[in-house]
């Protein structure tokens, strides 16, 4: 019986291989993902780049990523930029549903594999809700919104006033300070590397396209823990307004003693991970692509 199981998941993976590769086979698929990791890049460029302006004092602002489409969205030439990165998103969510229902990267259907697929699916509605939010802006339809504090804070009390809230708050923001920390270890361990196909760079290049792609990833990962961590402080004290988005993770670390360099360092990390972004969209590998 335990071999006609393990024969009938080796199916099933073949089985998810031959869809996957038939998705990415599609002419708009790959065009659309590089298209995705690209406008995922240029919403946190403007999120790191606001937040250096901050840091050195030349205006700017801590924002998050609904707010970095908001800034996006300022005069007629950034509605255009708006646009394309509207579709970005689009074919980014299109990719995140790819790779967890198809599963073209073969992660299989093991625990680790089915977690992984879920967090796809996870970040598909993420950012289904972002790209709803950029075509709104760009029809002059408004869709910014609340900044990310207070949507943090916000379901974070209606969370709460669920049977068991505090504790579902808890477990929420442990699973995202851990998927923080899984980024950071990614980082470390360079696991990106064999996502990208940097053989056609000269090696010098490729060197700084790793250094680039691990300080954001880093950067970004602990970012995410703050975040978590927050939202579990706000599960102990039984007070939503501790939860804080990415805004407020940034601007806590400018209040920090040092905060200026703080912030600049992570600000530094975020447009690192923007770069990341674009090396993906330029050098990722697609089944079949």
């Amino acid at each position: 019986m335990v071999n006609g199981l393990g024969r009938k998941a080796s199916e099933l993976k073949h089985q998810g291989d031959r869809l996957g590769a038939k998705a990415l086979h599609h002419p708009w698929m790959v065009p659309l993902a590089r298209l995705g990791y690209l406008a995922k890049g240029v919403v946190y460029a403007v999120i790191g780049v606001l937040a250096l302006q901050v840091a050195f004092g030349s205006g700017g602002k801590t924002t998050d990523t609904k707010g970095a489409l908001a800034t996006l969205a300022q005069g007629s030439w950034s509605k255009a930029l708006l646009a394309v990165v509207a579709v970005g998103l689009v074919g980014y969510v299109l990719w995140r549903v790819v790779q967890a229902w198809m599963d073209p990267d073969g992660k299989g259907t093991g625990a680790k594999g089915l977690l992984l697929r879920g967090f796809y699916l996870v970040s598909a509605a993420i950012h289904t809700f972002l790209a709803l939010a950029a075509f709104r802006l760009v029809l002059g339809a408004g869709g910014a919104g609340t900044s990310g504090d207070q949507s943090a804070q916000s379901w974070t009390a209606r969370l709460m006033s669920q049977p068991f809230g505090q504790a579902l708050v808890a477990v929420v923001g442990l699973v995202i300070a851990g998927l923080g920390v899984w980024q950071a270890y990614k980082a470390w361990k360079e696991k990106f590397r064999k996502k990208l196909r940097l053989d056609t760079l000269r090696p010098q290049q490729a060197e700084w396209a790793v250094r680039i792609s691990k300080l954001g990833i880093l950067a970004r990962g602990l970012v995410f823990v703050m975040i978590g961590g927050f939202l579990v402080q706000a599960a102990l004290t039984a007070n939503p307004r501790r939860a804080r988005g990415l805004d407020g993770a940034l601007e806590t670390l400018a209040a920090q003693p040092h905060g200026t360099v703080l912030l600049a360092v992570a600000a530094a990390g975020l447009v690192a991970y923007a770069v990341y972004m674009a090396v993906e969209a330029r050098y990722r590998r697609f089944l079949g692509a």
